[in-house]
């Protein structure tokens, strides 16, 4: 069976549709499966783009009372929020795996640098557990004044261009929860748009096989991007091509022919879509759906990408309409969010993307955001 591109973008605007009536934060990341979170601003407005409720307060209330969504490094060292029910799966499935290469790189740069070997690390980690079961919860900077070994520095990369000091507990606390030790919680200080969060002991976490949690990821990433290729489903993970080939046979994905070759769909999910009506989206810098594909030109032309991604594949703040991306947008020091269309989007287009402005000037009350990775577009609007 062929799948087009129209088709496809059909897809895309039934499940953002469908998405932007999630009724919690939860059900609208669950919906794209995780939102990226190295900018904390993406969370908010990723999840906001997709909720019926105004405002941060509902993604707040998640992340830091309820506890039903967690952030944790994920898929290809990224830090990403998740709905709570699938921290085991994206643990099992791709983070474990990465902190073991992070920790044999941590214990080599601590031998050759200091001569710290893998006892006295161990023993710093044990003392930190214990501090935290004491304190609950502790900033970085004040685990470091509990358990004074963690401000010990030390220089990796000598006399290479990216030589740097790194301490100890700037290593190891991040290593420490992508192994499922630590968990980042509680409110951070300063705005919902804080880097300064809390650590404290991971809660117990379920045992998954690697190729079960794996199958389970890539089940919930064909129901959300789906169709899609191998190269899609390796670059989105981060896993090897056979890792992704099992997963794909566990799930019995169902093989579908694609502009650019072979692609993959969910057993039942073969049936051509309804064109839904037109939509219009402004989706914040990382958004998981212009990140959700290594193959984007079925809804982003080539000659735009120089203007919407920075040089290390970052996307910045897109508009999209009818299933493509179609411009983009930054907010001005006074905090006026603009937008430029790179191609001709007629007026009807116009009209809708002028409302979403308005929606999201309401969301935001005030509120400047600047994307922590800067692209050529979103520059130039937010001058």
């Amino acid at each position: 069976m062929r799948i087009s591109e129209r088709e496809r973008r059909r897809r895309l605007g039934v499940r953002h549709s469908l998405a932007a009536k999630a009724a919690s934060p939860e059900e609208a990341t669950a919906s794209v499966v995780a939102l990226h979170a190295t900018d904390p601003a993406t969370v908010f407005l990723s999840a906001g783009a997709r909720l019926t409720a105004p405002g941060p307060a509902p993604v707040e209330r998640a992340l830091y009372e309820d506890r039903t969504l967690v952030r944790m490094h994920g898929m290809r060292r990224t830090v990403f929020v998740v709905p709570a029910a699938l921290v085991p799966v994206v643990h099992h499935s791709s983070t474990l795996a990465v902190a073991t290469r992070v920790r044999r790189a941590l214990v080599k740069e601590l031998t050759a640098a200091g001569g710290w070997d893998e006892p006295w690390l161990a023993e710093v980690e044990s003392s930190v557990l214990r501090v935290l079961a004491e304190e609950g919860t502790a900033t970085a900077a004040r685990l470091g004044v509990l358990e004074p070994r963690l401000r010990e520095q030390f220089r990796v990369a000598v006399g290479k261009p990216y030589e740097a000091v790194h301490s100890v507990g700037q290593r190891l606390i991040t290593l420490m929860g992508m192994e499922g030790r630590l968990v980042r919680q509680g409110r951070p200080s300063g705005s919902w748009t804080s880097t300064q969060h809390l650590w404290a002991v991971a809660p117990p976490m379920d045992d998954l096989a690697v190729p079960q949690a794996q199958a389970e990821l890539v089940r919930r990433w064909l129901a959300a991007f789906g169709p899609g290729t191998e190269a899609d489903v390796k670059w989105w993970t981060g896993w090897t091509l056979r890792e992704v080939r099992a997963a794909l046979a566990a799930v019995g994905a169902v093989e579908v022919e694609l502009d650019e070759g072979p692609g993959y769909v969910l057993p039942g999910d073969l049936d051509e879509t309804p064109e839904p009506e037109p939509w219009a989206a402004l989706l914040p810098a990382l958004d998981p759906t212009p990140m959700g594909w290594q193959g984007r030109d079925w809804y982003l032309p080539k000659e735009h990408r120089a203007e919407l991604f920075d040089r290390s594949g970052n996307v910045g703040p897109t508009v999209w309409w009818d299933g493509r991306v179609v411009g983009g947008w930054g907010q001005r020091p006074g905090g006026e969010i603009v937008w430029r269309a790179l191609t001709d989007v007629g007026s009807d287009a116009v009209t809708a993307v002028e409302a979403e402005i308005a929606g999201l000037a309401s969301w935001l009350g005030g509120a400047r955001i600047t994307p922590r990775f800067r692209t050529p577009l979103e520059r130039a609007l937010s001058e």
